[in-house]
């Protein structure tokens, strides 16, 4: 199966580790966060892979080659200045020739990528987006009044759910129809999609996720995993 992880991003927020080293190679123990995410793909059958480059390209590169290393088949697509999250797989419009999974190469999860892409077989639909459910719980208590403001209801400290954008997307070929040089897929492709009327799911998942998009969220995981690794090594 098919998949496009998108690795060009300056990655701004995560300064000034990502002065010198693009933000998907940034080290987690002894293995760079992208290497995570190829293998977690490749984990679920996803070893026809495009890697969207562009910000200090070379070292991504030269670190994965042609991915046979990591039991996959790697190839680039060059992005030239910032072709923004959906534009830089423009390129690959003829390889999609079925439905194919688009992540982020800097995010960390445990989703069922298998389970997600048949999904989106059954549903049928343009697009799937892999939603994670959260929930965060309010400080106080909550009443809940009627038109005349005659109290109906308490709920104690409830907890807020929402669903995030995880970055991690199922399409079918069509889409190309819908992305535009520059574009973001949440910023511009969603959007145009759904006021075309097109069928766009959503993949509900409680699984582990994490965009790691500042220094100490960085700083923090990459402590964790150093520590799993060192223990693993004592035993």
């Amino acid at each position: 199966m098919k998949a496009i992880v998108c690795c060009g991003g300056m990655g701004t927020r995560l300064r000034p580790y990502t002065y010198s080293i693009p933000k998907p190679m940034l080290p987690l123990g002894n293995k760079p966060i992208l290497e995570y995410v190829i293998r977690h793909l490749k984990r679920h059958g996803f070893t026809d892979l495009y890697l969207t480059v562009g910000y200090l390209k070379e070292q991504i590169m030269d670190y994965f080659g042609n991915g046979s290393k990591f039991g996959v088949k790697i190839q680039y697509a060059v992005e030239e200045g910032e072709a923004g999250t959906a534009g830089s797989i423009l390129p690959l419009k003829k390889w999609a020739s079925e439905p194919f999974i688009v992540q982020m190469g800097d995010h960390l999860s445990r989703l069922d990528l298998k389970k997600m892409h048949a999904y989106h077989k059954r549903m049928g639909g343009i697009a799937t987006v892999a939603l994670k459910r959260t929930g965060v719980p309010l400080e106080y208590g909550i009443a809940k009044v009627d038109s005349s403001n005659r109290i109906i209801s308490f709920e104690e400290k409830p907890i807020v759910r929402n669903y995030v954008n995880a970055g991690v997307y199922v399409f079918a070929p069509a889409v190309f129809e819908y992305v535009r040089p520059n574009d973001d897929f949440a910023r511009n492709v969603f959007p145009r999609l759904l006021a075309d009327k097109q069928r766009v799911n959503g993949y509900v998942f409680d699984d582990y996720w994490l965009d790691i998009g500042r220094p100490s969220d960085y700083e923090k995981v990459n402590e964790m995993v150093t520590l799993m690794e060192m223990v693993g090594e004592m035993e």
